[in-house]
């Protein structure tokens, strides 16, 4: 999860496209942009328009480096952070934030990226163990501490980060273990993602892992990781945790010995300077990421993971995926689809300008997406070094991309509006491009194999709200670049993020 915070000349150009326009210079006109701006229907096309983001004060006791998040029975927010403790904020969908009331509930663990709350305890994932805690007394505060599974290994390194999901359809945490110093494995199962059920049992179920950010089901409750890049990862991405899956770096692979058999044989050593695609069709166990976010476009730091289960609460984007980025201080949006038994997908920008970096992720009922963030170590573009941030849907729709799915010719795009059907049935308002990465022990990997297919013809759906691109020379293994500039909404309307990135490992 290391990553330089970039400088704001470095931001991407959906933030750029995003900011609102001042004049620079004193030039005769200059006194009059202000004026075009408001009259314009649409100069307020912001992302702010849409989701706003609720800033909780810091307050000078509180050190919130947030880890992780999770929702208590009675209405309260558990904060989790990196120092060990765990805080319980009462009232936190209020938006009086005089009203806001923290308390310490527990403390002395170690570094907790995980929370989970299931049978009146709640389930912290902390560096070497998975802990379960409650307050037996009723006093307020944590009395009872018990361990539910340490069978992994730790070896002191900064870098053995231990993420935990919430509870599965079984009853099963889901833990996601970092490599020794995000280079090596120097601990049993570092580079593994391991299940712990309900009476404490560990299942090693997925190896192949490098440095995960975040952890967590989509809404069929198929378990997601982010990964992010470095050796064996060209840049950063949301892989699939399929049970007996190698997800690519091969070098924890030595604790299949450790393994009892239980997840099948170990897989063949990949083939440095290769691409994924090719080395999946020769390794069997080996699964593409599911998503790519291509570095520096969408982010730096891939993290937290979050369902949108509100059914509606937080916009037209419920069963999707939100995912973090720590370094860039961001939410991303994820659609997901299965092709050939495999995910794959595509991703879009969604939210900038949070207080820190990114880092957990968490719907409460009422449709709010909290996020908390922290920069200690790694670096980001929120200033703050740490941050609780809550974002609400404002009840406008956001002219979007909903969806897109691959077909056998090309592809096909859902809108969150109806389009206006000249310049959605203009090939000229379409930009495409294609690329991949090398799969490679050395450190991430350029955009290479770069195509730019054209859209041969485009067919409007007769709902008026999607549309059929029929694409010449799709490439199997490679990011999509989609750029939408030219689309508008039937009243006029541009995108507000007009760009998607499609990870195309099958072809229908």
């Amino acid at each position: 999860m290391i990553g330089r915070a970039a400088t704001r000349s470095q931001a991407p150009a959906w933030e750029r496209t995003n900011a609102r326009l001042l004049p620079r210079s004193p030039r005769p006109w200059a006194s009059l942009l202000p004026l075009l701006i408001v009259s314009s229907a649409f100069a307020q096309n912001v992302e702010d328009d849409y989701y706003r983001i609720i800033r909780f004060p810091m307050q000078d006791r509180l050190v919130l480096e947030v880890g992780a998040l999770e929702t208590l029975p009675d209405g309260q927010l558990a904060v989790a952070t990196r120092r060990g403790e765990i805080w319980l904020c009462k009232n936190p969908l209020t938006d009086d934030l005089d009203q806001l009331n923290f308390r310490l509930f527990a403390s002395g663990m170690h570094e907790i990226l995980g929370l989970a709350w299931r049978n009146g305890w709640l389930y912290c994932v902390q560096r070497p163990e998975v802990t379960r805690i409650k307050d037996e007394n009723g006093d307020g505060r944590a009395d009872v501490y018990e361990t539910v599974s340490d069978a992994w290994g730790i070896t002191g390194d900064y870098h053995e980060y231990a993420f935990g999901s919430k509870f599965d359809k079984e009853g099963n945490l889901w833990v996601a273990l970092c490599l020794t110093g995000s280079f090596s494995s120097d601990a049993l199962f570092r580079g593994w993602c391991l299940r712990v059920t309900p009476d404490g049992k560990t299942i090693p179920t997925c190896s192949g892992l490098r440095s995960p950010g975040g952890i967590g089901a989509n809404a069929a409750g198929d378990m997601f990781y982010t990964d992010n890049q470095g050796p064996w990862n060209g840049a950063c991405s949301l892989k699939w945790l399929r049970p007996g899956a190698f997800l690519g770096h091969p070098v924890g692979n030595k604790w299949y010995s450790a393994t009892g058999g239980v997840i099948g044989e170990q897989p063949s050593e990949p083939t440095t300077g290769s691409r994924t695609m090719t080395e999946a069709k020769r390794i069997p166990q080996l699964e593409p990421p599911a998503v790519y976010f291509p570095y520096g476009k969408m982010g730096q730091s891939a993290s937290g993971i979050a369902c949108d289960l509100s059914g509606g609460k937080f916009g037209p984007f419920s069963g999707q995926l939100f995912v973090g980025d720590q370094t860039h201080s961001t939410v991303m949006r994820v659609f997901l689809e299965k092709v050939n038994g495999h995910y794959q997908g595509a991703c879009f920008p969604f939210r900038a300008g949070f207080g820190s970096g990114s880092l957990a992720l968490q719907f409460t009922q009422d449709g709010s997406l909290f996020i908390g963030g922290t920069n200690r170590g790694w670096g980001s573009r929120g200033s703050q070094p740490y941050s609780l941030d809550r974002l609400t849907w404002t009840g406008k729709t956001p002219f979007e991309i909903h969806e897109v799915r691959a077909k056998s010719d090309g592809f096909e795009l859902t809108f969150t509006d109806k389009i206006d059907q000249t310049t959605a049935g203009d090939t000229l308002s379409y930009r495409l491009n294609t690329y991949t990465y090398i799969y490679q022990s050395q450190y991430g990997s350029p955009e290479v194999d770069g195509t730019t297919p054209s859209i041969k013809k485009i067919e409007i759906a007769p709902t008026g709200k999607s549309v059929r691109l029929f694409v010449d020379q799709l490439r199997e293994g490679h990011v999509h670049e989609l750029h939408l500039d030219g689309v508008r909404s039937a009243v006029g309307q541009p995108l507000l993020h007009p760009v998607a990135y499609y990870t195309l490992n099958y072809i229908p």
